[in-house]
C-alpha cells in the first residue's frame, strides 16, 4: 500500500475526465506530475502539483485547473479537505481511517511491507567492490561493499531480478607485482633475504608491495612448495605459478571478508579468463571493424601520469566521438590488452549475457575512468546498454576524534576485517549508509558504540527494541489476548486519537514512498534517514507516555486502547525490521 501513489492513480483519472469532457486539452505529458508529503505538515497530508504542470503546458491558468481538480477530489472518499496553494499547489488532508488501515497492512504484511512490483521483473546486473587480489580489503572497500549490497537487495525489494557480480582484475600488471613481492616473502621465510633487503627493494622499487601481510602467503607457498623456487633464477619461470597462487589466496581471504560484513556475490568473473576466452580480441576487433580504432602517439596528460600511457605509437580507441575527452589505448607496448581494453570488453560481455542496465559501484579514485569506460560500452553496443556508476568517498576512521592508526599488517591501511572485529558488522553496515555515497564519511569507534541519539544504530536498535519490551509486558498483562501480528491488525484502532500517535501512523504510511524513491535514484542512504525520524517520533511517544498516564502504551485497566497501542508499537516494529531487513542488519530484541 502507497498511500501516496493511490492519489496519484486518482488523480490520473481525473485529469483523464478533464480531457475526455475538453476541459483540458488531449496530448499532455503527465510524467511530471507529482504526489507527495507537503514541505509543512500543517498544509495538509498530501501534496500534488498536478495543476501547476498542467497549466504549464496546456497553455492555460494553473489555478483554473487546480478549481477544476479540486472540485473532483473533494467527492472522493476520506478525503476530509482539499484547498490550492499559492499559484496552484493543491493540498489534501485525509481521514484518520486511511492512517489505520495502512496499519492494518503493515500488520498483515510484516517486512514484506514496502515490496513492489515496480521494478516488473528487469534484469540488472550489480557490480561492487571488485578489488584488486593484491592485498586485504580496506575500509573504503567495506563502503563500497555495504552499497552494493544494500542497493542489490533494496532494487530486488521493488521488483527488479539483481545479479551482483565482483570481477577479479587477475590479468594485469598489478597482480604480477605483488607475486614478485611474495617471492622476496618466501624467500625471507627460507632465510635467503633479510627484511632489510626488502626495505631496500620498496625504497629502490624494484617490488611494489611491502606489508607484512604477505608472509602468511609466503609461508603458506612454502608450505606447499618448499624450496621448489629458489633456483629459479628467470623470473618467467616462476612468476606464473606464484601469480596463480597469490590471486587465489587472496580471493579466498576476500570472500572470506565479505561473508564477515554479510555481504553476497551471485558471481565472480575473471578478467584472465575473459582474455583467454578471446572476448577482448572480439572487442578490439568489432571496434576495429567499425573503424573506431587508429595507431596514434597520444599527448602525455596532465597531473599523475596513468598506467596506459606510453609515448609511442599505440592501438587508439576514438573514444572522443562519444564524448570522452582524449582517445584511449588499447595496448600495452608488451603486447598485452591495457586495463581499459579488458574493462569495456568485460562490460560489452554483461550486455551479451542479457542485461541491458549496468550498475557499479567504484571507489572514488575511479572518478577520472567513468566517462571511459561509458563511451567503449556505447561504441561496442550501439547504445543498446546503459551503465550508472555510483562512486563511493573515502572513509575517514577516528576514535573520539583522533585518526586511527593504521594496521601494522597491511602496511598503510585499515582493513575491513580490522572494522568488523572492533564493532560488528551491523554497525558497520548501518553507519556506512548514514551518508550519500558520493560524500566522505567519518567512522568514530567511540561515537558508534556510545547509546545515544547521535548514534542512529543503536538509536533504531533502541526503539524496535523498546517495542518487543512492551510486546513482552503486554503478554503478561493481557494473557487472553491474541497478540500475534494478524490479531493485532483485527483489533479496534479507533482508540488511536492523540496527535503524536496520528503523526506516527502518518510516517509509517510514507515507507513504501521513501523505499521507491531511494530504489530509483539508487540511494539507499535515504532508508537510514527515514529510520532514524521514524525511531525519533517512537521515542518521543514513549516518553509523553511517560510523562502523561493516560497516553502510557499500556494500561491494565484498558485493555482496548492498550491493544489499539500496541498495534501502532508492532507497526513500528515490523517497519524498522523491513528497513533493516534491506540493510543486512539484524534487530535487537533485547539489549544489555
Amino acid at each position: 500500500m502507497n498511500i501516496f501513489a493511490t492519489y496519484k492513480a486518482y488523480i490520473d483519472t481525473l485529469i483523464c475526465e478533464l480531457i475526455t469532457n475538453g476541459d483540458l486539452p488531449d496530448g499532455l505529458d503527465l510524467s511530471k506530475i507529482s504526489v507527495e508529503p507537503p514541505r509543512e505538515v500543517a498544509h495538509g497530508d498530501v501534496s500534488t502539483n498536478a495543476a501547476m504542470v498542467l497549466g504549464k503546458f496546456s497553455g492555460g491558468n494553473p489555478r483554473k485547473v487546480a478549481e477544476l481538480l479540486v472540485a473532483r477530489l473533494a467527492s472522493l472518499p476520506n478525503i476530509t479537505d482539499v484547498s490550492i496553494a499559492g499559484p496552484g499547489f493543491i493540498n489534501i488532508r485525509v481521514a484518520d481511517d486511511i492512517w489505520i488501515s495502512g496499519l492494518q497492512h503493515i500488520l498483515n504484511a510484516g517486512i514484506s511491507f514496502g515490496d513492489s512490483d515496480f521494478g516488473e521483473n528487469q534484469p540488472i546486473n550489480l557490480e561492487y567492490v571488485s578489488a584488486n587480489p593484491t592485498g586485504p580489503m580496506h575500509v573504503g572497500h567495506a563502503r563500497g561493499a555495504i552499497v552494493g549490497d544494500v542497493l542489490a537487495r533494496l532494487l530486488n525489494k521493488v521488483g527488479y531480478k539483481v545479479t551482483s557480480e565482483y570481477y577479479i582484475n587477475d590479468a594485469g600488471g598489478q597482480v604480477d607485482s605483488v607475486a614478485n613481492a611474495l617471492h622476496m616473502r618466501y624467500l625471507q621465510i627460507l632465510g635467503r633475504v633479510t627484511e632489510e633487503e626488502i626495505q631496500l627493494a620498496l625504497e629502490n622499487k624494484t617490488i611494489e608491495y611491502g606489508g607484512d601481510y604477505l608472509i602468511p602467503v609466503a609461508e603458506a607457498l612454502v608450505k606447499r612448495d618448499g624450496e621448489k623456487w629458489i633456483g629459479v633464477r628467470d623470473h618467467k619461470d616462476w612468476l606464473g605459478a606464484l601469480r596463480d597462487f597469490t590471486v587465489e589466496y587472496m580471493m579466498a581471504r576476500v570472500k572470506d571478508d565479505l561473508r564477515a560484513l554479510g555481504t553476497h556475490h551471485d558471481i565472480f568473473s575473471s578478467e584472465k579468463d575473459l582474455v583467454k576466452a578471446g572476448r577482448v580480441d572480439k572487442a578490439v576487433q568489432l571496434l576495429g571493424d567499425s573503424g573506431l580504432t587508429y595507431v596514434g602517439v597520444l599527448e602525455p596528460p596532465k597531473g599523475k601520469i596513468p598506467d596506459d600511457w606510453e609515448p609511442r605509437p599505440q592501438l587508439l580507441f576514438k573514444a572522443t566521438k562519444f564524448d570522452d575527452e582524449v582517445d584511449r589505448p588499447l595496448k600495452k607496448s608488451d603486447g598485452s590488452w591495457t586495463y581499459f581494453a579488458s574493462d569495456i570488453a568485460y562490460h560489452k560481455d554483461k550486455i551479451d549475457r542479457g542485461f541491458t542496465r549496468l550498475i557499479n559501484v567504484w571507489g572514488a579514485d575511479h572518478g577520472g575512468y567513468v566517462k571511459r569506460v561509458k563511451a567503449g560500452l556505447k561504441a561496442l553496443t550501439g547504445g543498446k546498454g546503459s551503465l550508472d556508476v555510483h562512486l563511493c568517498q573515502m572513509v575517514r576512521v577516528l576514535n573520539e576524534g583522533t585518526p586511527v592508526k593504521m594496521s601494522k599488517r597491511a602496511g598503510t591501511f585499515v582493513t575491513m576485517r580490522e572494522l568488523i572485529d572492533k564493532v560488528g558488522k551491523d554497525v558497520v553496515r548501518f553507519i556506512m549508509l548514514t551518508r550519500k555515497n558520493d560524500a566522505p564519511l567519518d567512522f568514530d569507534y567511540a561515537r558508534v558504540t556510545e547509546k545515544s541519539r547521535d548514534n542512529p544504530v543503536f538509536y533504531v536498535q533502541y526503539a524496535y527494541e523498546r517495542g518487543r519490551s512492551v510486546l513482552r509486558h503486554a503478554t503478561e498483562m493481557f494473557p487472553n489476548a491474541d497478540l500475534t501480528d494478524s490479531g493485532l491488525a483485527k483489533t479496534d484502532m479507533s482508540y488511536l486519537k492523540d496527535i503524536d500517535e496520528i503523526s506516527v501512523l502518518r510516517t509509517l504510511a510514507a515507507w513504501p514512498r521513501v523505499v521507491e524513491i531511494a530504489a530509483k535514484a539508487h540511494e539507499p542512504h535515504r532508508l537510514a534517514s527515514y529510520m532514524y525520524d521514524l525511531s525519533s517520533q517512537f521515542h518521543a511517544l514513549w516518553n509523553k507516555g511517560n510523562d502523561a498516564t493516560e497516553l502510557r502504551f499500556l494500561q491494565s485497566k484498558d485493555e482496548k486502547t492498550s491493544l489499539a497501542r500496541l498495534a501502532l508499537v508492532r507497526g513500528v516494529g515490523l517497519v524498522i525490521a523491513s528497513g533493516l531487513s534491506v540493510f543486512g542488519v539484524e534487530p535487537v530484541e533485547e539489549m544489555h
